[in-house]
């Protein structure tokens, strides 16, 4: 399958030293070598780099690390087919219009008959994978029962959730989520996230030799946090989220979430 990474800060911050192991999975120390993507936001506006080579062996990706694009919130995915062709349209993070925001999608898992439970109206997909169709039903579900007017943080996103449990009943279903402004998570079978506060340390990565001093990096007020599929660094404290269990961010810190996720960091 797939593998994700999203973070969440305080902060404008960069993410070139997590996006420097992922992107070696995609390829070279991962099989996920169907294409790659990432999404930087920035203010109410969104840029996006995707590449349907293997990130590992992508003159894009190289670009994204050595580019400091500073953002408050990021998503990005590695892409490895189950379903739908290697191509550019079924590249991964998946980006869509609403209420006036950019809302950036990424899915790690698989889908069965997601073509007959999941029927769309208003939201079609562009490219093939169950993963934009499950995110086009999703933009549906929201415009069907809330129309025209957002609601509120707390009814969105537990709107959302509850959907999310809907369409994990089809197969695995992680994936993450943002309007630019909170980052969404939903744990199907495998998500990992950590909480960088000072005192700031040092951190390794596990797929490449690169080692990061934090406190060099960042000021004491600095929160960010970073989401994967699995651990990027052998040497921090990674929370590994609970099976069906949905977790939200802000501005780095965790705002809500299912009470197993608050049990984690109480």
């Amino acid at each position: 399958m797939c593998e994700l990474l999203a973070m969440s800060a305080n902060v404008p911050t960069d993410i070139c030293f997590s996006f420097s192991g992922l992107m070696q999975r995609g390829g070279n120390t991962g099989p996920h070598k169907d294409g790659w993507g990432i999404t930087f936001y920035e203010g109410k506006g969104c840029r996006s780099f995707k590449d349907p080579l293997p990130s590992a062996h992508s003159p894009i990706a190289k670009l994204v690390t050595d580019y400091p694009i500073k953002s408050e919130v990021v998503i990005c995915h590695i892409r490895q087919a189950n379903s739908g062709n290697v191509c550019l349209e079924n590249t991964h993070p998946f980006t869509r219009q609403m209420w006036g925001k950019n809302w950036t999608y990424a899915h790690n898992g698989q889908l069965k008959n997601f073509q007959e439970q999941l029927n769309i109206k208003h939201h079609i997909p562009v490219g093939s994978t169950d993963s934009e169709h499950a995110f086009c039903w999703l933009l549906d579900q929201l415009y069907l029962t809330f129309f025209d007017e957002m609601p509120s943080t707390d009814i969105l996103f537990r709107f959302i959730a509850d959907k999310a449990l809907f369409i994990n009943e089809l197969g695995v279903f992680n994936f993450i989520l943002s309007d630019g402004e909170y980052l969404f998570a939903f744990c199907s079978s495998q998500l990992h996230w950590l909480t960088r506060r000072a005192p700031f340390g040092k951190a390794s990565l596990i797929d490449t030799e690169m080692t990061v001093n934090f406190q060099q990096e960042t000021t004491e007020k600095d929160v960010v946090t970073v989401i994967a599929t699995q651990p990027l660094t052998d040497d921090e404290h990674w929370h590994k989220m609970p099976s069906t269990a949905w977790s939200l961010f802000y501005l780095g810190e965790l705002v809500g979430g299912s009470p197993s996720i608050t049990k984690l960091v109480n």
